[in-house]
């Protein structure tokens, strides 16, 4: 660190030898005496007056003085700049460092230094270039407009001028033209012919010209003698060029006229010929057209080699056709009926190539040709229009092949009942082995006369099963009902005679073709003489019963009825077939036929008590309570303390305001057949007709025989609640859990007890210990989520969804509720997983038709709903947001139609349906009543 001198005028003192010298290599003024570095201004800036004394530590270059007294200085070495003496780093002649070697670390420091210059360099930039733009650029674009001004300001005054240019002189500009066209680079001067003198001497006058001179080139054209049409010429015999105007429009009207009709306005004009003309100007293929070339050329070389092989000339013709090139194809198709005239495929082809009216004309050389063949003769009728036409060429054709069924058929079609029955008389002599037309002839023919054709054919057609079945249908038809079943049984037997095996699902498809034409019995005879034909005494049984299902299913109730019938006649007593046919008739058949077979089941199987109650309830349900109560004393004595029988009455007597014969009867059954269920069913009773006290006393009884009754437990806490005592009620809960631990309801009216107590902690805990008792039990699982989410506690209840859809992921319910939990955003997504993890559950099903529904997708919506209450008719919510659904979007038939299906299916199930349908208050209510209550209460989605 230099310090500063202080200047010393020359007259004061000498000046020392050492000032303004060099300062020696590693010189550090002050350090002998102890001094350390420090900073001062002159390390910032410069501080001092320009006449201070430098205290450079190199030394001054140096000056000599000239003679004249001025100094100069004094040039030590030449500087060399050569490029030989060039170095990257040190310059020209060297540096400081010169003679030290130049090695990695001083690469390394030099790119260090360079980097950092570059990136302080960059910082800058921007602010450079700002500076420059708005110190300069305005300066420079001004100087650079004026050096080259833009086109449009070249031209400004010249546009300024153009409002002065009149509309002539606008007009007159000539065409710029395209240089790349040489007519209009070399344009060639018009040329025009001069009129005749006799032309101009004629319009002197100012008259009309509207003949032609006789002697004009143009006259030649209408010669004054032999074609001359008459009317077309003057007195003087020159054409009339106005009459020749009005005959020539008057021939293209009648050329329209003709072409079109004059009644409808719809034209004759044949539709294909005309496509067909179209179709080879407009080319139709879009591939490569050297594929083309070779096809082409590989099917001509096909052709050549072997020219009686017909599909290379329709291969070659289709070719052509494909491409466009229609004539090319026909002229191919031609040459190649030269070539194999006996080829059906070659002259159908041909015809189907040309035109309809040239069709004819190829299809007549075929003919010639081939006069036996069926296909050609099918196509020459084809191309005829006319109906009478038609029947001339088959009958022409079964002329040349008398026993071609195809063409007997085609005939027979055309002509008149009478005629077809001559034709068909006919027919079968020349062809007796055609079933077809031996069944048409019979279709016919009078009864007597059909009786002889139908043996006719039998004779002639020993082995065919339609025509025995033919003839068991004309009997049914004349309502001889003894022969139906002897004509089948004589089929059967019949045929196995003539070696023809029977095949039960082939003759059991007849029965459903005779179903579906109205011939019951022959159904049924078939039915009885194959059902058991080829089976098995041990699977018989199994055998049937899905035979009639799958008849039930293709619609064919009459063949599912004989089928039923059939086997309750070998199997009497076995009631689980009793049964399915009983639901089968409560499906499908009247209330008689299902009230018949009922008497018959209780009289073969009187043990089955659901049959007693199927048909006591027919009765009850037809209003005639008399009826249901006599098959239910029946009942009871075929089946003493029967608990089914006995609560059926009760409920006959109640739903009936019989209510003093109910408790009689739940009295009797309790000394008689004490269960827990007969229990519920009393304290039920007289809790809705509003015996608190009796019912409370027959809980106690009953809780005392029955303890580990759940429901009686549950019952005992609700008519608590009721009361208003929730305390209460919840020591009868806890004593319940204690008693029945499994039991899920009751715990979770434990939870809602203390819910409405206030108690959100407890009914947690409660949550928490029923799920210990009762492991991955999805209801628990959902109380306890819904218990946070109506206290609001949404950070809660997400967590433990999550949970529950870990420890139980395939359950419908939780997925139901998941889906809703979420943004309306995300649902969509959360259904998707939902239909993976259980595709077919119902909750699922109705929880995704509740989305569309959200979205306003209307037809979806009732899809969902479909077939979710078609995969579970026992889920009633589905049935009540389905009725509700309908209420909004739908009509009243779709309404009455939901309910209608709803009161088939009898669905029990449904947490806001049993909520409502087991409420004390509606006790009474039936299911039409009840659905329009749930739908009532429950929430459109949003």
């Amino acid at each position: 660190m230099s310090v500063p001198t202080i200047p010393i005028p020359p007259s004061a003192k000498p000046k020392k030898h050492f000032i303004g010298a060099a300062a020696p290599s590693g010189y550090v003024p002050g350090v002998g005496r102890g001094a350390t570095g420090f900073t001062t201004r002159s390390d910032i800036g410069p501080a001092r007056d320009a006449n201070d004394v430098s205290d450079d530590r190199h030394a001054p270059p140096n000056k000599r003085k000239k003679p004249g007294g001025k100094e100069e200085e004094v040039e030590e070495d030449d500087e060399d700049l050569n490029d030989s003496n060039y170095d990257e780093f040190s310059g020209y002649g060297g540096s400081l460092f010169n003679k030290d070697p130049y090695d990695k670390d001083d690469e390394e420091a030099d790119e260090i230094y360079e980097s950092i210059d570059k990136r302080m360099d960059e910082k800058r930039k921007d602010y450079r270039e700002k500076k420059l733009k708005g110190k300069f650029f305005s300066i420079v674009l001004e100087k650079f407009r004026q050096e080259r001004p833009k086109i449009q300001q070249q031209f400004s005054d010249l546009r300024r001028a153009l409002s002065q240019v009149s509309e002539d002189e606008w007009l007159s500009i000539p065409d710029v033209g395209d240089a790349r066209n040489k007519k209009q680079r070399n344009p060639r001067t018009e040329k025009f012919t001069p009129l005749p003198d006799s032309v101009i001497s004629r319009n002197l006058g100012g008259d009309a010209v509207t003949s032609l001179d006789p002697k004009s080139g143009l006259a030649s054209a209408f010669p004054s003698s032999g074609t001359m049409t008459p009317g077309l010429s003057t007195p003087s015999g020159d054409l009339d060029l106005k009459k020749i105007g009005q005959a020539r429009n008057t021939l293209m009207n009648v050329r329209l006229n003709q072409l079109s009709d004059n009644v409808s306005g719809q034209t004759v004009v044949d539709p294909k010929g005309y496509l067909t003309d179209l179709q080879s100007m407009i080319p139709t293929y879009g591939g490569d057209i050297n594929d083309i070339k070779k096809a082409r050329l590989l099917l001509k070389s096909v052709r050549e080699t072997n020219p009686s092989h017909p599909p290379a000339w329709i291969a070659s013709a289709r070719l052509e056709e494909v491409t466009g090139k229609v004539q090319a194809a026909r002229n191919l198709i031609m040459k190649g009926c030269e070539e194999n005239p006996n080829s059906e495929d070659l002259w159908l082809e041909a015809a189907r190539l040309q035109p309809p009216e040239l069709g004819k004309g190829i299809i007549a050389q075929a003919v010639r040709h081939i006069p036996t063949s069926v296909r050609i003769w099918a196509k020459a009728a084809d191309l005829e229009t006319e109906a009478k036409a038609k029947k001339k060429v088959y009958r022409k054709a079964l002329e040349h092949i008398p026993n071609s069924v195809r063409l007997w058929k085609a005939a027979v079609e055309l002509e008149e009942p009478e005629d077809a029955r001559i034709l068909l008389g006919r027919a079968v002599e020349c062809c007796p082995t055609s079933v077809e037309l031996w069944l048409a002839l019979a279709r016919l023919e009078s009864y007597e006369n059909a009786r002889r054709v139908l043996n006719k054919a039998r004779q002639n057609i020993p082995t065919d099963r339609l025509i025995w079945i033919t003839a068991a249908k004309l009997e049914e038809a004349q309502e001889n009902t003894q022969m139906v079943d002897k004509i089948v049984e004589r089929a059967i037997s019949s045929l196995t005679a003539n070696g023809v095996e029977i095949t039960r699902d082939q003759w059991i498809e007849d029965a459903i073709e005779c179903e579906k034409a109205n011939s019951v019995l022959t159904c049924r005879a078939i039915i009885k003489a194959v059902i058991g034909h080829g089976l098995e005494e041990e699977e018989r049984k199994e055998t049937w019963v899905e035979d009639a299902e799958n008849c039930t299913q293709k619609g064919a109730i009459e063949c599912a009825r004989a089928i039923y019938s059939h086997a309750l006649t070998i199997f009497s007593t076995k009631k689980s077939i009793w049964k399915q046919a009983a639901y089968f008739e409560k499906t499908h058949g009247s209330r008689e036929s299902l009230e018949n077979l009922l008497q018959q089941a209780v009289s073969h199987c009187p043990q089955a008590e659901v049959l007693w109650l199927m048909g006591a309830k027919s009765k009850w349900l037809a209003d005639d309570v008399p009826a249901a109560r006599s098959i239910l004393q029946l009942a009871f004595q075929a089946n003493p303390n029967s608990e089914e029988i006995w609560l059926a009455a009760v409920k006959l007597e109640s739903e009936n305001n019989e209510y003093e014969r109910a408790r009689r009867l739940l009295a009797k059954a309790r000394a008689s057949a004490p269960t827990p269920r007969v229990m519920v069913k009393s304290v039920r009773l007289e809790w809705a007709l509003n015996e608190i006290a009796r019912a409370l006393s027959l809980i106690e009884e009953g809780l005392q025989s029955f303890p580990e009754c759940a429901k009686l437990w549950m019952m005992h806490g609700q008519i608590l609640e009721q009361e208003g005592q929730l305390d209460k009620a919840r020591e009868i809960y806890v004593q319940g859990t204690k008693k029945c631990p499994d039991s899920v309801p009751i715990w979770i009216l434990l939870a809602h007890n203390e819910e409405k107590r206030g108690q959100l902690i407890k009914a947690r805990s409660v949550m928490d210990k029923a799920r210990l008792r009762n492991p991955q039990n999805d209801r628990l699982w959902l109380e306890a989520v819904r218990i946070e989410s109506r206290a609001g506690l949404k950070e809660i209840a997400e967590p433990l969804m999550a949970k529950a859809l870990q420890e139980c992921p395939t359950s419908g319910i939780l997925w139901a509720e998941a889906i809703f939990m979420e943004g309306r955003a995300q649902r969509k997504t959360k259904s998707v997983d939902a239909l993976k993890k259980c595709e077919h559950d119902p909750h699922v099903l109705l929880a995704v038709s509740l989305l569309f529904w959200s979205e306003r997708k209307i037809g979806k919506c009732r899809e969902w709903f479909n077939r979710t209450v078609k995969i579970e008719p026992d889920l009633a919510d589905a049935w009540s947001y389905f009725y509700k659904f309908e209420l909004v979007h739908g009509t009243k038939e779709s309404q009455q139609d939901i309910i209608k299906r709803c009161l088939l299916a009898e669905p029990h199930h449904g947490e806001t349906w049993c909520r409502i349908s087991k409420d004390i208050k509606n006790w009474r209510k039936k299911t039409e009543e009840v659905i329009v209550m749930v739908a009532a209460e429950l929430q459109i989605p949003t």
